[in-house]
């Protein structure tokens, strides 16, 4: 079992004794993550870890407009997530560009939502391509000094002509 440090200096019925019998209960939270319009029709790339175990998925574009998320696929090994919304207006999407095109040195932009500031947007350039970072069986990664902080996780890399050549995935 699990090693409880406290027990040993307080005793096994401290918060009994002082607090009385304390409730289970299940706790909520909330998450932020990022994620990108691909087609149209409301299909959206995102990290699987953003929206692993959630119950809700709830997506807000930059117009300000909310949508309920479902999510269509999703793939551990790769951290990469499908999810979808259904929206009566005609959806902007992203133009997916050729990362294996990238090179050392050229410039990118990563856009997310740090720390809930919604819209963010930071510039860098590409430090390294297929950085190995023990994050499992497909460790490639592009590793960028553009700030990548909590909430950019699911976010595109984008080059400079505006296509998408990466997932905001790990801070290191």
């Amino acid at each position: 079992g699990q090693q409880n440090p406290f027990k040993d200096f307080f005793g096994e019925d401290f918060w009994e004794k002082y607090f009385g019998q304390m409730p289970k209960r299940e706790f909520k939270t909330h998450s932020l993550g990022s994620g990108f319009l691909i087609d149209k029709e409301g299909y959206i790339l995102t990290n699987n870890h953003v929206i692993a175990d959630a119950q809700d998925i709830k997506v807000k574009l930059d117009n300000g407009k909310e949508f309920d998320g479902e999510v269509i696929g999703t793939d551990s090994k790769t951290d990469i997530a499908l999810i979808k919304i259904k929206a009566a207006e005609e959806l902007p999407v992203v133009k997916l560009g050729d990362s294996e095109a990238m090179r050392v040195g050229e410039w990118v932009i990563a856009i997310g939502n740090p720390f809930g500031l919604t819209q963010t947007v930071t510039v860098g350039v590409v430090s390294a391509k297929g950085r190995v970072i023990g994050m499992g069986a497909y460790d490639d990664f592009i590793q960028t000094d553009a700030s990548i902080n909590p909430g950019n996780s699911g976010g595109p890399l984008i080059n400079i002509h505006g296509e998408v050549i990466g997932i905001n995935t790990a801070i290191i």
